[in-house]
C-alpha cells in the first residue's frame, strides 16, 4: 500500500475469537490527510463467492465433459453409418449379383427342361408298356414343374432388379382365356375338380399369358392346400370398367400370423413336402402381375368359407373409377 496506494482483493486467512479460519478479502487504500497517513481497509467475508465459483468451475468442467462425450458419440456415429453404408452397398452387390445368377441360371435351364419335355412327349405317342408310359408321365410332369418354377424365378429376378414383370396387352374375350386355363389346369391336376363359372360380358384388354400364370399359380396353391375331395371355383367377373379373376377352395383356413407376409417372395403357408412344392413365389408373381396390370389381389379365409383369392384390374388399363366394385 506504501508502494502502490492501493490494493485490492487480497486473500487472507484470519481467526476468529474461537480460533476458527475464516476466509476474507481485503481492500485498502492509502490516503495522506493533513495530519496523517490513513489506511481505510475494508474486508468481506468469502465464502458465498468461493462456493459460487466452485460451482462454476465444476459446471464448466461438467461441460466440458458433455461436450467431449457428444464429440466422441458424433464421430462413433458417423463411423457406424460408414461403416453401415459400405456393408449395405457391399449386401446389395451381392444381392444384384446373386439375382442375376438366378437369372442367368433359370434362363439357360428353360431350353434342356424344354428338349426333355418334348422328347417324353414323343415317347409317350410309341408303344411302349404301361411301366414305361408310367415314367415317361413322371418326367413330363416333373419337367412341367421345374418349368414353372423357372418361370417364376425370372419374374422374381426381373421384379426383384427394378425391371417389373412385362405385360402385353390385348383385347380379348376374357372368359374364353380363362376357360382355356382352367381346362389345361385339369389336365395338370387330374386329382382335383374344377369349376368355371362367367359373371358378365364383353371384353378387356389383358395379358392372356399372364392371366393364365395367375389363374395356374392359384389353382395350383388351393391344390396343394385345399380339401380336394370339394371343387375348385374359378370366377372370371366383367363388371363396369373392372375385370375380376378368383379362386375359390374349400379346406382349412389360412393361419391369420401368415396373411400379413402371404405375397412376399420365398413365403409358403405350409412346410408339407409334396409334388406341388414351390419355391414359395407363386403369390409373389400374382400379385406382380395385377400390379402390372394396375390391380391387386386380395385374400380371404376362414375354416366356414374356406379360402378366396381374388384380382382386380381396370378392363381397358386405365386406373379403375372411385367406386369400383371390391373384390
Amino acid at each position: 500500500m506504501r508502494m502502490q496506494g492501493s490494493v485490492a482483493e487480497v486473500k487472507l486467512d484470519l481467526k476468529n475469537a474461537s480460533e476458527q479460519t475464516v476466509t476474507m478479502l481485503l481492500n485498502g487504500v492509502r490516503r495522506e490527510h493533513a495530519d496523517g497517513v490513513y489506511y481505510e481497509l475494508a474486508l468481506f467475508g468469502t465464502t458465498d463467492r468461493d462456493k459460487y465459483e466452485r460451482e462454476i468451475v465444476e459446471s464448466r468442467q461438467r461441460a466440458e465433459k458433455l461436450l467431449w462425450e457428444k464429440t466422441s458419440a458424433e464421430a462413433a456415429l458417423l463411423q457406424a453409418k460408414v461403416e453401415l453404408d459400405h456393408a449395405y452397398e457391399k449386401s446389395q452387390q451381392r444381392a444384384f449379383f446373386a439375382e442375376q445368377m438366378v437369372a442367368i441360371a433359370s434362363h439357360d435351364l428353360k431350353n434342356p427342361l424344354t428338349a426333355i419335355k418334348m422328347a417324353a412327349d414323343l415317347l409317350v405317342r410309341g408303344a411302349r408298356s404301361p411301366r414305361d408310359t408310367e415314367l415317361l408321365g413322371q418326367i413330363s410332369q416333373s419337367s412341367e414343374r421345374a418349368q414353372r418354377m423357372i418361370a417364376d424365378l425370372l419374374d422374381f429376378a426381373l421384379a426383384r432388379v427394378g425391371r417389373g414383370i412385362g405385360i402385353t396387352r390385348r383385347t380379348v374375350n376374357l372368359h374364353m382365356v380363362i376357360e382355356r386355363s382352367v381346362d389345361e389346369l385339369r389336365v395338370a391336376f387330374p386329382q382335383a375338380r374344377m369349376i368355371h363359372e362367367q359373371v358378365g360380358v364383353g371384353l378387356a384388354e389383358v395379358d392372356s399369358d399372364r392371366m393364365h400364370q395367375i389363374v395356374g399359380n392359384l389353382v395350383a396353391n388351393s391344390v396343394a392346400y385345399g380339401d380336394l375331395d370339394l371343387p375348385i371355383k374359378v370366377t372370371s367377373t366383367l363388371q363396369g370398367d373392372i375385370a375380376m379373376l378368383s379362386v375359390h377352395n374349400l379346406g382349412n383356413a389360412i393361419p391369420e400370423s401368415s396373411l400379413g407376409t402371404l405375397f412376399e417372395p420365398m413365403t409358403r403357408v405350409s412346410d408339407l413336402d409334396t409334388d406341388l412344392r414351390s419355391v414359395g413365389l407363386g403369390l409373389f408373381i400374382v400379385r406382380e402381375i395385377a400390379k402390372a396390370h394396375g390391380g391387386d389381389v386380395a385374400v380371404n379365409s376362414t375354416n366356414e368359407m374356406g379360402t378366396s383369392f381374388c384380382v382386380s384390374f381396370p378392363r381397358t388399363g386405365t386406373p379403375p373409377p372411385i367406386d369400383a366394385p371390391p373384390c
